[in-house]
């Protein structure tokens, strides 16, 4: 089939060129939106990442096109609109666990990065301060981790965390059984914001976990509690945050998601002005680290989710069924 790929990198070619499988693939650097969806004219499928837009006005361009698979780079797929995809038959699939414990590590990076200050002290030996004021952390063993969502990310985070000898405490509407097994202790959210020093958030984003943590669900935890998030930005309401920041309600905070990263992660803007105002505020706090999206971004990874990506390709092709069909 030939496949156009959206919002490409040089890293993204040789991963799907290694997994090809015999498909035509076209690279396209531009995010799909209504605008660009025009470049993949004369394709069979689309490719589409995490910050592009599959919108209602996107598929029925693509079915104009005669599109009839749009394959994710991703596992979430809150980015796409799954009734008009059904209205105009077109196959939307994904890849469903590409590798869980690239996030899940990072996910622990951020957390030990802000405990023992280590971005703010490499900054500083590079300057030749060696000075240790401001740079006081804390054993994370005997911390107890609150873990929102144990799919196989937040259940990767909560043995890392058990090896640490932490605490875990979690919440999810279907248990995991080996979390069990292991010692984590599943509790109503309420009671895990209020019992956890950490809480690290790993569920996908739908409309009922859209600002699950607001200023109301800050009130319940910690002062001073260190808050994860490499899920989604949009589970996290990032004015509230700032506020937390500001009063030290919220002690240390790790991103490697943005509830507007769209226009910002995965493009190179260190030579322009960032007109995002939130962003550029939350970045000010000496407490808060923000990655890029790169909690996905390993060797394996990257090969898994070429691997599947092609893989639902060739299945559609074939028998008129992805691998991995969300509609």
């Amino acid at each position: 089939m030939h496949v156009t790929i959206f919002s490409t990198k040089p890293y993204d070619r040789v991963f799907m060129d290694a997994a090809g499988g015999g498909h035509r693939l076209t690279y396209v650097e531009a995010r799909l939106t209504r605008d660009t969806c025009v470049l993949a004219r004369g394709a069979q499928a689309v490719c589409a990442f995490v910050n592009d837009v599959v919108d209602a006005a996107v598929l029925d361009a693509l079915k104009d096109m005669g599109i009839r698979l749009v394959v994710l780079r991703s596992a979430g797929f809150d980015n796409v609109d799954l009734a008009a995809a059904k209205r105009c038959g077109i196959t939307i699939a994904r890849v469903p666990a590409y590798s869980p414990e690239a996030v899940a590590e990072h996910a622990v990076a951020l957390m030990l990065s802000l405990d023992r200050n280590i971005h703010r002290a490499y900054v500083r030996v590079r300057e030749g301060n060696f000075a240790l004021e401001g740079l006081l952390g804390f054993n994370l063993h005997g911390r107890t981790i609150g873990v929102v969502g144990t799919g196989r990310i937040g259940a990767g985070v909560a043995r890392i965390m058990l090896g640490f000898g932490c605490r875990v405490v979690a919440f999810d509407p279907v248990r995991d059984a080996d979390c069990e097994a292991r010692g984590v202790t599943y509790m109503p959210l309420e009671d895990v914001l209020a019992a956890a020093d950490i809480v690290t958030l790993h569920c996908p984003l739908t409309p009922a976990t859209r600002h699950l943590i607001d200023k109301e669900a800050i009130t319940r935890m910690k002062r001073g509690v260190m808050l994860i998030n490499t899920s989604r930005g949009a589970i996290v309401e990032t004015g509230a945050v700032i506020e937390a920041l500001k009063d030290g309600s919220i002690g240390h905070l790790g991103l490697d998601v943005y509830e507007e990263e769209e226009t910002l992660f995965f493009e190179d803007l260190s030579d322009h002005v960032i007109q995002d105002d939130v962003f550029e505020r939350l970045v000010t706090f000496p407490n808060v680290l923000v990655t890029g999206h790169q909690g996905f971004f390993t060797t394996e990874a990257l090969a898994a989710i070429a691997e599947t990506t092609i893989a639902n390709v060739t299945m559609f092709e074939s028998a008129g069924k992805a691998l991995h069909e969300v509609v």
